[in-house]
């Protein structure tokens, strides 16, 4: 029998998104949104002189599926470079579409079931496609300060 698309633990990590809220004085801001769905994430983060994230806020308008995925980006994101988020955003990517093993990041497996729901992967994505996207803005916007 397949495991349930909506299971608990996609349940509480939706009702449970760490750092649910906007910051006052972001390094930089990105938005994503998923066309299939809808669904929109945006991820405010703030960098440390070590091109890290000290700081991140979210808003999150999307599915249980992409709530819990923004729950778990939140959950590890601080002390994160802009490549390591890429990292994660690629073969988060990649993994969904067949092609990779589960990303290096703690409780993806959870989406397991959302493998053969292609018509989900947007929404799943868009936590880690926004934050690789303002984390790479925050460092380009110090670059230049």
């Amino acid at each position: 029998m397949n495991a349930p698309l909506y299971n608990a633990e996609i349940l509480r990590l939706a009702a449970s998104i760490p750092h649910h809220a906007r910051l006052d004085h972001a390094a930089a801001t990105a938005e994503k949104r998923s066309p299939v769905c809808g669904s929109r994430v945006t991820v405010d983060v703030g960098m440390d002189d070590d091109g890290r994230v000290h700081e991140v806020g979210l808003l999150v308008r999307a599915c249980a599926l992409g709530q819990a995925s923004a729950s778990l980006l939140a959950a590890d994101i601080l002390g994160k470079t802009p490549e390591q988020l890429a990292a994660a955003r690629d073969a988060l990517t990649a993994w969904l579409a067949g092609e990779g093993a589960a990303p290096d990041w703690p409780g993806m497996t959870v989406f397991e079931p959302a493998l053969g729901y292609t018509a989900r992967h947007p929404s799943i994505r868009l936590a880690f496609e926004a934050a690789a996207e303002a984390a790479f803005a925050a460092r380009e916007a110090r670059a230049h300060a």
